[in-house]
């Protein structure tokens, strides 16, 4: 009969992980500290770890947070550049995918002045007047609100 033993940390590989996807193959942040988190439980006070281990990980750690970070910022960037080109099209004329008409099954364009931009969650849109200078509208009276995506031409 023979007895394996298992770390600590071998035994968080694959634990509570749902069975028809496979684990990620980077580790997060909350998984990472997961990770150091156990070893540093497991670790035998009467033999500390190698201290360049110690280093390695607060590296590893530190590069963790940065690209978070510059994740976070490049969106945000991504954020301002959008509205940014949304606002240099108030006042031009734009064509605008209005959707797919229900009863042709083609899709349905419209053509106005694009008016104002609203940023919803990061992101813009706009509204548009048609060329009595009347907002377009959806049935309830609302202006409609387009994204940048839904331009299909500028000017006339």
């Amino acid at each position: 009969m023979s007895l394996t033993t298992t770390s600590g940390i071998n035994q968080l590989i694959n634990v509570n992980q749902p069975t028809t996807t496979p684990p990620s193959s980077t580790l997060g942040p909350n998984a990472f500290l997961t990770l150091l988190t156990t070893e540093l439980q497991n670790q035998d006070p009467t033999q500390p770890q190698d201290p360049t281990q110690s280093v390695t990980q607060l590296a590893q750690f530190s590069q963790l947070q940065y690209q978070q970070q510059l994740s976070s910022s490049f969106q945000s960037f991504q954020s301002n550049f959008g509205v940014m080109q949304a606002a240099s099209l108030v006042g031009k004329t734009a064509t605008v995918n209005t959707g797919t008409n229900a009863t042709t099954g083609n899709s349905s364009t419209a053509t106005g002045t694009i008016s104002s931009i609203t940023v919803q969650n990061g992101t813009p849109y706009f509204t548009m007047t048609n060329s009595s200078g009347t907002a377009l509208t959806d049935n309830n009276g609302n202006p409609l609100l387009f994204s940048i995506s839904d331009i299909v031409g500028i000017g006339s």
